[in-house]
């Protein structure tokens, strides 16, 4: 199910209490995309998505590798597994978010990215 983005809207009261309607109908510029939910798998896999305007998106279904900044070089190093995210159920299911701790072979690496957005794994080493 896609998302619903419309401006926040000023409360005001009505002296009542009451609900307030809407006051205009939902709108096609407002709907967000469905959650990419990028899992570490052995193999990459990615998905092209069209936008408005004809603009196409690459979203990250499976990920198998992070580029990472290594001693002033980028690395490209594989995942094996989420140690850590804001959603606990997230590191259980092994999905990775922005922010999100991966445990890896050079060591923990913190996603950098919006990786359903952007295609990629980005991240930088933990010390």
């Amino acid at each position: 199910m896609d998302e619903y983005h419309e401006g926040r809207k000023k409360k005001v009261s009505s002296g009542s209490g009451g609900r307030r309607g809407r006051y205009r109908d939902k709108k096609l510029a407002h709907m967000g995309g469905v959650f990419s939910s990028t899992k570490v798998s052995d193999e990459p896999r990615r998905e092209t998505q069209r936008k408005r305007g004809g603009t196409t998106r690459a979203r990250v279904k499976r990920a198998a590798f992070v580029n990472v900044v290594v001693e002033g070089k980028s690395q490209r190093v594989k995942i094996e597994g989420v140690v850590e995210s804001h959603n606990p159920h997230y590191a259980r299911q092994n999905i990775i978010t922005k922010g999100a701790v991966l445990n890896t072979s050079v060591g923990k690496v913190k996603v950098t990215n919006r990786v359903g957005q952007d295609g990629l794994v980005n991240g930088i080493l933990i010390k």
